[in-house]
């Protein structure tokens, strides 16, 4: 039996021993082609470079996750011992780190990878690395009693989880991940103020009214765009992903071909 009672050889899956074996072909498929990715940038010879068709169609990894993620998912599914859960398992995790690699190309359906929007991938795999950490050591989202009874348990859950979305909503991403797994945490969330650059504030914080004005201006004060926060999260994106290409002014931007 392995630390946190992750026992990996195990006949069938239990819990934390499926969840840690996705996390680790998470961690690994991430790793592996984010630095692909930049040894591509750097144009390093060595390296085989995109996965492009005779028409010069670029495959993106996404695809493959995709693909990935689909076949494990449905294996994954049936009744497999071992060592097939641990491989479908660790499949997925596979999926997961190809596909949220580039979520920023599948939310905005443009290939962004490089812009400074493409740090939104960033945020997207570590919220993921923490939600797969924290049910690895044990927690769980919704942590009720399941013997209980069932209309509190589904109160419980729906005011739990709207207070973790309205923190995410707050643009405060890493303690909406924990206020699914500590419901206090996003009722403290909630009755602070968001982000002016978060979806909240752009809905609530307006010019329209008095009381928007009053809490954008507050909002301005408590995250002013130079803090210091901010500065260390964007070195700590750059560390792990590469650091954006600096975006072309209108003029620069080359003209696109004519169309027939």
């Amino acid at each position: 039996m392995s630390p946190q009672g992750v026992n990996i050889g195990a006949s069938h899956p239990a819990g934390r021993s499926s969840a840690f074996l996705i996390l680790l072909g998470f961690f690994v498929s991430f790793a592996f082609i984010r630095t692909s990715t930049r040894l591509i940038r750097m144009e390093v010879k060595w390296w085989p470079g995109n996965v492009e068709t005779a028409s010069g169609l670029h495959i993106h990894h996404l695809f493959w996750g995709i693909i990935v993620m689909i076949v494990a998912g449905f294996v994954g599914a049936l009744e497999l011992v071992s060592p097939w859960w641990q491989i479908t398992a660790i499949g997925f995790g596979v999926g997961v780190g190809l596909t949220l690699d580039e979520y920023a190309l599948w939310l905005h359906l443009d290939d962004v990878y490089w812009s400074d929007t493409g740090r939104s991938s960033i945020d997207a795999v570590v919220i993921a690395f923490l939600v797969f950490t924290l049910i690895v050591i044990g927690a769980r989202p919704f942590d009720v009693d399941q013997s209980g009874d069932i209309v509190g348990t589904i109160i419980y859950t729906v005011v739990d989880a709207c207070l973790a979305l309205i923190t995410l909503a707050k643009k405060r991403l890493f303690l909406g991940v924990l206020a699914f797994f500590i419901p206090p945490i996003g009722l403290w969330c909630a009755c602070r103020i968001g982000k002016p650059d978060s979806f909240w504030a752009t809905r609530f914080y307006t010019d329209r009214t008095e009381r928007g004005r009053r809490k954008l201006a507050k909002s301005l004060k408590r995250f002013p765009p130079d803090r210091w926060t901010k500065r260390v999260g964007r070195r700590l994106q750059d560390m792990i992903g590469g650091t954006p290409t600096p975006e072309l002014s209108p003029a620069e931007v080359p003209p696109k071909p004519p169309t027939v």
